[in-house]
């Protein structure tokens, strides 16, 4: 679960900056996807497996893993919380 809502925090990220949702035609998108690349990071749940998009012309560095960082103990803790205390997911990713 850590996993899965990680990397879609990720997608929403990916998809502010593009200004459109993957696989959707705009006027108003700046960028298109390259793709993604894995990226493992630990928590204290689990260790889990990140998939970070890449995109064509404009940088993208994910804002909930710093870079480089390989070991993260409060964004798992902080999620499994959110999750038990019935916080949805889309006002995490509105709070984002």
């Amino acid at each position: 679960m850590v996993e899965d809502t990680l990397n879609a925090l990720s997608n929403v990220e990916a998809d502010a900056i593009c200004q459109a949702l993957r696989y959707h035609r705009s006027q108003d998108r700046q960028d298109t996807r390259a793709g993604s690349y894995k990226r493992k990071l630990l928590t204290k749940a689990e260790e889990v497996e990140l998939r970070v998009s890449r995109l064509r012309t404009l940088p993208f560095e994910t804002q909930i893993i710093e870079r480089y960082k390989t070991k993260q103990s409060s964004v798992g803790e902080a999620l499994i919380e959110m999750y038990l205390a019935g916080v949805r997911m889309e006002d995490i990713t509105e709070a984002l």
